[in-house]
């Protein structure tokens, strides 16, 4: 619901474009040659800050002339009076610069809003200004001194851009976590998470029949539990995703992901655990002198094309493990058939790469990390979330589709032919 100070500045807006629409009133300017020689000594940009200054002025008293007649004229008609000025402000490249605002009140004494200085003071939208410069890496500390184009703007303080980065940031969170899901067409899904800050965040990216990349939503948790991922996934529900359609499940090496995933889309959901994982997870049971060894057999093993091949070798480095190391073994066992599911769809090479792991969203995390580096305390409330998901908003402006996108028809039939009862439901809801 709109306060009724932005209706009424709103009101004077309309009222202002009217006033130009009746009649096309011009302004003229007039500038000194030598003031204006002494702009460009420091730049044709100090020429156009200070001239576009002036040009606001006489834009409001153009206004205030339309509102309350000509100065020292006899007017009985008059509904208004001047009624002096008082300091303001109008944004202007991310910042504020004191301006002389003209005051206005009618005859009964009620003031009257100048639809000029509300544009003005309007200006550029400053908290995502704000935002797109954190985002690239400036810190609030040095943000004033960095942006700073006029000597007398105000507004820069680090505790003033904190305030209009959360604005900006809890604004963006609420627009990618409330974003409709009925239309997404997705042939995968990824899930991870990552510790951040002495949290885990739990972010979930889907890839589109087409292959392009968006990011669906995050959550927070003090573990990655099936709780947390099962709130995650119920909210994407809620937001219209289809959990019946057949699509790819790519988690990382959790068991709670793979509960969750199954609790939603049915036991019979393709599940591809992050071979990535799985390497990292084994080899972190051996030495230095046995992992090498092994992780050329467990690369060998994955780069297999035939799964029977690949599950052999599987087996065969399970059985070596458990003589070796059997903490090893029992890592490498624990869901090692979902970490097949590529090469039991039968994917092409270049596209069983893309979703065999979970690197295309641990690359977005990293730019995540990058966008986060200046922050140096970390408060409760919705800081990490903000923070995280403007992260991953940045990473989803860098996107670019999958490697192997041409390949995902061939994903789909497999999906399709794996699920036959969910792709008949799928086929009656498009003829419907």
């Amino acid at each position: 619901m709109k306060k009724p100070y932005q209706i009424e500045s709103q009101r004077a807006i309309k009222q202002l474009e009217a006033m130009a629409a009746d009649g096309d009133p011009a302004v003229q300017m007039v500038l000194p040659m030598a003031e204006m020689v002494g702009w460009l000594r420091k730049g044709v940009g100090e020429l156009i800050r200070q001239a576009g200054l002036q040009l606001m002025e006489l834009l409001m008293q153009e206004e205030v002339r339309e509102l309350a007649g000509e100065r020292g004229q006899r007017q009985p008609e008059r509904t208004a009076n001047r009624w002096g000025s008082e300091r303001g402000y109008c944004v202007v490249m991310g910042q504020k610069v004191p301006i002389d605002r003209p005051r206005v009140r009618t005859t009964d004494d009620k003031e009257v809003r100048l639809g000029s200085y509300e544009m003005f003071h309007r200006g550029e939208p400053l908290t995502e200004t704000v935002w797109e410069k954190l985002m690239l890496g400036l810190s609030t500390r040095k943000y004033g001194q960095a942006v700073r184009e006029f000597i007398e703007a105000y507004g820069l303080e680090k505790s003033a851009i904190s305030e209009h980065f959360i604005e900006a940031s809890r604004a963006k969170l609420k627009d990618m976590t409330e974003r409709r899901l009925d239309k997404t067409r997705l042939c995968a899904l990824l899930i991870d998470a990552t510790p951040f800050a002495g949290q885990q965040m739990v972010a979930a990216l889907g890839i589109c029949e087409d292959g392009r990349k968006t990011i669906l939503g995050i959550c927070q948790g003090a573990t990655e539990n099936t709780t947390v991922v099962g709130e995650l996934l119920g909210d994407l529900m809620n937001r219209g995703l289809d959990f019946t359609v057949p699509r790819l499940y790519v988690l990382d090496g959790g068991k709670a992901l793979s509960a969750a995933v199954k609790k939603y889309a049915g036991e019979s959901a393709a599940i591809q655990r992050c071979q990535v994982h799985k390497r990292r997870n084994v080899l972190d049971h051996l030495t230095d002198e046995q992992k090498p060894d092994v992780s050329k057999k467990l690369n060998a093993a994955y780069a297999m094309e035939e799964y029977g091949a690949a599950k052999e070798a599987l087996n065969r480095l399970h059985r070596e493990l458990m003589d070796l190391n059997p903490s090893a073994a029992r890592s490498l066992g624990e869901g090692m058939e979902e970490t097949l599911t590529v090469h039991r769809l039968r994917l092409p090479m270049q596209l069983r790469r893309t979703m065999a792991s979970t690197n295309v969203i641990e690359s977005a995390f990293s730019i995540v990390e990058q966008v986060c580096k200046n922050v140096k305390r970390w408060h409760g409330g919705d800081q990490r979330e903000r923070w995280v998901g403007s992260g991953l908003l940045v990473a989803e402006k860098q996107f670019r589709r999958v490697q192997g996108h041409k390949q995902i028809p061939a994903l789909i039939k497999e999906l399709e032919a794996l699920a036959p009862g969910k792709s008949e439901v799928v086929k009656r809801r498009k003829a419907s």
